[in-house]
């Protein structure tokens, strides 16, 4: 036996002797402690750069130019300092971010075609441009608790929020609250299969234990009555419950509760369609509990920038070409009228590729083949700033979404401020056509329009309620030019698009475009973290 194979044996024996006297908890925590336990393997160990490679490699640190000031441009220009790079940022905006955009009042924003808005919001009012969420799995989660940005509750499924589907039969002032479509899904689709199980229609799947116990589930879960020997038209029936809410709660005593209803059939929620829009809350990316920087997204790219340094960060520079070359890189851009040019060691492009690819450079034909394999998405938003917080008060609705089949695609009531004066309502959040039913529109009838259609699920105080509005279209945004990227059969690892994940000379590539989360600032913190790897990595081995 060798000596590994004894430590093993050792090892296992010690573990189960620890594990019959403190139970799983005391094994685990010494499994931990011999470092023998699994460890969270979600994401590849991301190294941190650090001055000390240099000193023991004898070299020194390179001179880097990155495009674009967005979240990926920052984070790159963040990780590459702390090793004693000499980065300089070139962005094109009059601001930083990229589509991390807060929109607070006195904010401008002039879209391609002239169409210019100032935002009249009160003082502590904003509306997320771009971003408004983050997911507890993400690595922004990680660079908020190291950049010290505070972090707050994203309430993004609220079971007192509305479903409205017109084109199923809602009607204006009539929508159905999510706890009761919820009930109603549930319910009817665990009498169906029930009644199914029951019956023996799974008898194929299941033995007598497996059918009992899925019984037992569906009962709780859809909140079905009992099974009424000798008669199956009776039994597991699904008929309403106190899930769906009440028109009058419970009160004290004399205060009797009274239940929503009526309560409709199976069919006519079949037909509504309500259950398509409860899939959502499931969605990995989207998933409760979901978290918010306190005083808005925007104090990511700040707390980035402020790091970084403020003199490293070059607004208003237009990137007017790239030529990558044996030795170094040269960009040429234009910076308040006058032509400029940049000399590095290394150029990162965090660019969106549709920018990216029109760019007169001397990249090889694959790269900018795969520059032009993305598309792009588009979506707006509208921010509808109240004079009162009349959701919380009538319709007692504390953040969350409301789902329609509307143009509007969400409304979004904000996570923060509760029972403040004022507040800030997402008006829309749509994408693709329902965004380009705005697009073109002025802003004032981009207010209108989603005032209209809001108007059907809250009523007059819809409009007689509104202070002002601030809309963007992602795809008129100037050096944007689209909310994200859309990848073929959604899949980064495409041959199409190899070029982009390693150098084009000495040009590298970064943003979330080149990741599995496009549009997610996790995507754009990762495929940073890469590239930043990637050009340490050949510094150090530079001759």
């Amino acid at each position: 036996m060798s000596e590994s194979e004894g430590s093993g044996v050792t090892r296992r024996r010690f573990l189960r002797a620890v594990g019959v006297t403190g139970g799983a908890g005391a094994m685990f925590a010494t499994m931990g402690a011999l470092d023998l336990a699994a460890t969270d393997t979600a994401r590849p160990r991301f190294e941190e750069l650090r001055p000390a490679d240099f000193h023991l490699s004898g070299r020194s640190a390179a001179k880097v130019v990155i495009l674009g000031g967005g979240v990926a441009g920052l984070a790159c220009a963040y990780e590459l300092g702390k090793a004693g790079y000499d980065c300089t940022i070139l962005e094109a905006q009059n601001r930083f971010g990229g589509r991390n955009f807060t929109v607070r009042g006195g904010t401008t924003h002039t879209e391609i075609g002239g169409m210019s808005q100032r935002s009249a919001f009160s003082t502590d009012q904003y509306l997320n441009a771009g971003p408004g969420r983050i997911a507890q799995w993400m690595v922004t989660m990680d660079y908020c608790r190291e950049l010290g940005v505070p972090l707050e509750v994203f309430n993004n499924t609220n079971i007192d929020a509305y479903i409205y589907r017109e084109k199923n039969g809602a009607k204006p002032g009539f929508p159905v609250r999510r706890r009761a479509a919820k009930a109603d899904v549930y319910g009817y689709v665990s009498e169906l299969l029930a009644k199914a199980t029951d019956q023996g229609a799974l008898d194929k799947q299941l033995n007598p234990e497996d059918k009992e116990k899925l019984l037992d589930f569906l009962r709780d879960w859809g909140d079905i009555g009992k099974k009424v020997p000798g008669n199956p038209e009776k039994s597991w029936i699904y008929d309403g419950s106190n899930r769906r809410g009440y028109t009058q709660w419970p009160g004290a005593t004399g205060s009797h509760a009274v239940r929503s209803g009526p309560v409709p059939t199976l069919s006519q929620v079949l037909h509504s369609e309500v259950g398509l829009d409860l899939s959502f809350e499931n969605e990995y990316k989207d998933a409760m509990v979901m978290m918010q920087p306190v005083g808005g997204m925007d104090q990511i790219p700040q707390a980035l920038a402020k790091r970084v340094g403020a003199d490293r960060i070059k607004l208003g520079c237009v990137v007017t070409k790239v030529s990558t070359g044996a030795d170094h890189v040269q960009v040429s851009y234009r910076e308040g009228g006058q032509d400029k040019m940049f000399e590095a060691d290394y150029c990162i492009a965090t660019l969106p590729p549709n920018l990216m690819v029109k760019v007169p450079n001397n990249f090889a034909p694959g790269v900018q083949r795969a520059l032009n394999a993305y598309k792009q998405v588009n979506a707006g938003k509208i921010g509808l700033e109240y004079r009162s917080r009349w959701w919380e008060i009538t319709d007692r609705i504390y953040g969350g979404i409301t789902e329609t089949d509307l143009d509007l695609d969400h409304i979004w009531y904000p996570s923060h401020g509760y029972h403040s004066p004022r507040g800030v309502l997402v008006g829309y959040y749509n994408l693709n056509d329902r965004a380009a039913n705005y697009s073109k529109l002025t802003a004032a009838a981009r207010e209108a329009r989603a005032v209209s259609q809001g108007a059907k699920i809250h009523g007059p105080k819809y409009r007689t309620e509104l202070a002002s509005s601030f809309s963007i279209d992602w795809s008129r945004s100037p050096y944007i030019e689209g909310a994200w990227q859309k990848i073929q059969d959604d899949d980064p690892e495409l041959p199409i698009y190899a070029p982009l994940s390693d150098a084009a000379g000495r040009v590298y590539f970064s943003g979330d475009w080149l990741s599995h989360t496009v549009s997610w600032q996790h995507g754009a913190f990762l495929s940073a973290q890469k590239t930043v790897t990637q050009i340490h990595k050949r510094a150090l081995s530079a001759a």
